[in-house]
């Protein structure tokens, strides 16, 4: 079977997987420093929102989402949007890929795909 990939919307992949490969590696950056814990896993989780939904995503409600998935033992490190806000890449850390699916579901957050991504590339 083949396929064609659109080179505008590889270009648009490939500059996402280069901002989250250097988001990966300053975490990692901060989490070695913070001497964090090396049981805890390193996630991509993929989400889909309806047009709209990110809109109202204040600092309160950031912060509840991190009270939360500290119950689970899960660290919120970052996420990226696409251009209208109806999918999310965000990068989490946690013991395992079951207490990410929970924190998400105590959030009350969407979960397409849950990926570990343990190996960092640096650009450099």
């Amino acid at each position: 079977m083949k396929t064609s990939l659109n080179p505008l919307r590889a270009l648009a992949v490939a500059a996402l997987c280069a901002l989250a490969l250097a988001g990966f590696a300053a975490a990692n950056a901060t989490s070695a420093k913070s001497g964090a814990a090396s049981a805890n896993h390193r996630y991509l989780i993929q989400r889909s929102f309806p047009k709209g939904a990110l809109d109202g995503l204040d600092a309160a409600t950031k912060a509840k989402v991190n009270q939360t998935n500290a119950r689970f033992g899960v660290k919120w490190l970052m996420s990226f949007a696409n251009g209208d806000k109806t999918k999310t890449f965000c990068v989490y850390e946690g013991p395992t890929e079951e207490a990410i699916r929970q924190a998400a579901q105590a959030n009350h957050l969407p979960v397409d795909t849950v990926t570990e991504v343990p190996v960092t590339l640096e650009s450099h």
